[in-house]
């Protein structure tokens, strides 16, 4: 490796120089307009081939068309041919086309951070050049893209890992804060079952590295990661669709309304205008939720997203809304995860030595943290290699088995594992279980910890005593879930006690002891029959099958790529516990979209209020005009103009969200009202009086 250091020094500038430009790159796409990218698709947007996927919206395209044209041509709809008409018409098409693209805007802004957000990744993977070994122990530097599976690279500090791939040489610290934005540094090394695999895009900060790429051109993590947020096309959800239909329907009922104005015009003696018909039409239907109904859902995708999560579609983040049963795993999940070797429990007169001695020869292959921990307290007790190590042979340790170890060269077998399997290994040499290794085994699973049982061949020697935490807040968590009406299952290879422990301290109302990966696809049907939305976590081949079960999977991005590939929604920073914030996020969303509607309901009521006593005056309404608007010309305009600005003025809180706070119907109802429905029906009357009073200056009035 020292060649392959001297021959890297010489490259260090270019090194240097790569993540000069990378961190440039990475400042430009995450504060490149935003703003600019939503005005420019907003007009895109305004497409009829767009637009008439929104009825709501399609109606105002239509009405927007008929009054601009009713301006140019005012004879085809009966209107004054004078200056001051044509003036007003205009101004109503203007407004009426403001209407529109704000309601483009809304949904062009929310999805703009989506596209930044893959344009962020794609600077990360462009322009990279990275030193490739070669066969002959050279180097050659080369564009990171034309890198192949198999090929193997050196990096050192200051370079961007150009590819997917495992460490075979080297240990390293790498900044991972461009993937997963966690700033802090992750160790990366060779020989780990997870931290020898690193990403492209990431970045070495520390020492050296020799890497293996293991995929193929284009098919690496960040070019997954882009395919995943592009192809989060704005399909609607079934509640998006229901709720379209809905306002559909809504808009046909007021324009049954606004249809009867002409004959009631005419029995006072009166005339309204078609313009002035299709501003109050416009302004009565719910182009408020119309507009903001969509980027309530992408705002949701892009609340997941900053908890480096990546959703595959909007349905899942609907789903995560309607979730009625959480499945989890227990380690990582509701306990810290890390389950380290704590103590031995010597048993059948053996002493403190001799189980140290077996539990290291047992663990010698066993790379997981769990298996180090376990190898470290034995040395410290004094154990060490007494055999040839090299022509050992590891049992590999497996969900089914549930027991592995070491076949040693003179035959002899060393094993460690589940209580229960271990029982049956040493019955399957013809020994006998003493009542000693179930009190120990109570001991510890009583206590909240997972028991291992030792041997060597059909000797029993005692326990290992494994020591894991339970989360703070965990249990506070699981309480504000149930006061959603979402009810909590744990399933784990651990033993029934242990099991039983840790729900009584977290809450947890149902769990599955020494399950099987049947037994987590049988529990997912078994609530789906129920009529349950199911939402639950895997990392695993094994957990593949119950994950594409799941209404709401979400699968860690060290698991397998079986796992992945069935989930709906992948957790960047493999962080099960995060499951529980996107069954919050997608119940908010819900929260959302009922405030916005709650809002939207008050806000006709109150605009059809103020309007009317204006437009008919004639028929002796004029006495409810309480807000005293200037004329009829200025009063259908205000109510436009109001219609229009308040959608920019909601999208802070469609994106948002509203405050979350675990509550039943009832109480989400009470509050809606209290708030948004108060709300709705007082602001109308204070912002068309204003833009009354600003009209009632100009020519318009």
């Amino acid at each position: 490796m020292n060649s392959v250091v001297t021959s890297s020094k010489s490259n260090l500038a270019t090194s240097r120089s790569n993540e000069r430009r990378f961190s440039r790159k990475k400042v430009k796409v995450s504060k490149k307009g935003l703003y600019g990218r939503a005005i420019k698709d907003a007009f895109v947007k305004l497409n009829p081939k767009h637009i008439i996927k929104n009825p709501v919206l399609f109606v105002v395209w239509v009405s927007c068309l008929i009054v601009l044209t009713a301006t140019i041509f005012p004879a085809l709809f009966g209107s004054s041919a004078t200056n001051d008409a044509k003036i007003f018409n205009g101004a109503i098409a203007f407004v009426l086309f403001l209407t529109l693209w704000l309601a483009n805007f809304a949904e062009a802004f929310a999805q703009s951070r989506g596209k930044a957000q893959a344009d962020l990744l794609r600077s990360i993977k462009s322009d990279i050049r990275t030193k490739k070994l070669l066969a002959d122990g050279t180097i050659s530097e080369i564009p990171a893209n034309s890198l192949q599976r198999g090929d193997t690279v050196y990096v050192v500090a200051g370079d961007i890992i150009p590819a997917d791939g495992e460490v075979i040489m080297g240990a390293a610290s790498v900044d991972e804060g461009a993937i997963t934005g966690e700033s802090a540094p992750v160790l990366k090394e060779s020989g780990s079952d997870v931290a020898s695999y690193v990403t492209g895009g990431t970045r070495i900060i520390s020492d050296e590295l020799i890497i293996r790429i293991t995929v193929d051109p284009d098919k690496g993590f960040i070019n997954r990661m882009i395919y995943l947020i592009e192809r989060r096309e704005r399909k609607k959800t079934p509640l998006e669709s229901t709720l379209t239909v809905l306002m559909a329907l809504i808009s046909l009922v007021f324009l049954s309304v606004v249809t009867t104005f002409p004959a009631l015009a005419y029995y006072i003696k009166t005339t309204v205008s078609v313009p002035i018909l299709i501003a109050i039409f416009v302004a009565l239907i719910p182009t408020t939720i119309g507009s903001l109904l969509s980027a309530t859902t992408i705002g949701g995708m892009d609340r997941i997203a900053q908890l480096n999560l990546i959703a595959t579609s909007a349905r899942a983040i609907e789903a995560c809304g309607n979730v009625n049963t959480l499945i989890l795993d227990k380690t990582g999940t509701v306990t810290r995860g890390n389950r380290l070797a704590d103590g031995f429990i010597p048993i059948n007169g053996h002493t403190m030595q001799e189980i140290a001695d077996v539990a290291l020869t047992a663990s010698i292959f066993d790379d997981t943290s769990e298996g180090k921990s376990i190898i470290r307290l034995a040395q410290r007790l004094g154990a060490r290699i007494d055999f040839d190590y090299q022509n050992a042979q590891p049992v590999q340790f497996t969900a089914i088995t549930k027991i592995g170890g070491t076949d040693l060269p003179n035959g002899s077998m060393a094993r460690k594992g589940a209580v229960d399997a271990v029982k049956s290994f040493v019955r399957s040499l013809g020994a006998e279980v003493t009542a000693e290794l179930n009190s120990a085994y109570e001991m510890v699973s009583q206590q909240g910890g997972t028991p291992l049982a030792v041997c060597m061949n059909h000797e029993i020697y005692g326990i290992i005593y494994l020591k894991d935490n339970i989360k703070p807040g965990i249990r506070e968590r699981f309480g504000q879930l149930r006061k959603l009406g979402v009810r909590t299952i744990m399933i784990t290879g651990d033993n029934q006690i242990t099991t039983s422990v840790i729900a009584r301290e977290t809450g947890i109302e149902e769990f599955i002891a020494e399950a099987t990966p049947e037994d987590k696809i049988a529990v997912v049907q078994r609530e789906q029959a129920e009529g349950k939305l199911v939402a639950m976590t895997g990392d695993g081949t094994n957990d593949a099958a119950a994950l594409a079960q799941a209404n709401v999977a979400v699968a860690m991005n060290n698991g397998s790529q079986a796992a992945k590939e069935a989930a709906n929604i992948i957790d960047l920073d493999s962080d099960p516990t995060k499951l529980i914030d996107i069954i919050g996020i997608g119940k908010q969303v819900l929260m959302t979209r009922g405030a916005l509607i709650t809002f939207s309901i008050a806000n006709n009521i109150a605009k059809y209020f103020a309007i009317i006593p204006v437009i008919f005056a004639n028929a002796g309404l004029n006495k409810l005009n309480i807000m005293n608007l200037t004329s009829t010309n200025s009063a259908v305009l205000s109510l436009l103009i109001y219609n229009a600005l308040i959608i920019p003025a909601l999208i802070p809180l469609a994106l948002r969200g509203v405050p979350f706070a675990p509550m039943t119907p009832n109480q989400l109802l009470q509050r809606n009202l209290l708030i948004y429905g108060l709300a709705g029906l007082i602001i109308p009357f204070i912002a068309i009086k204003l833009v009354d009073l600003i009209i009632s200056l100009t020519v318009l009035a």
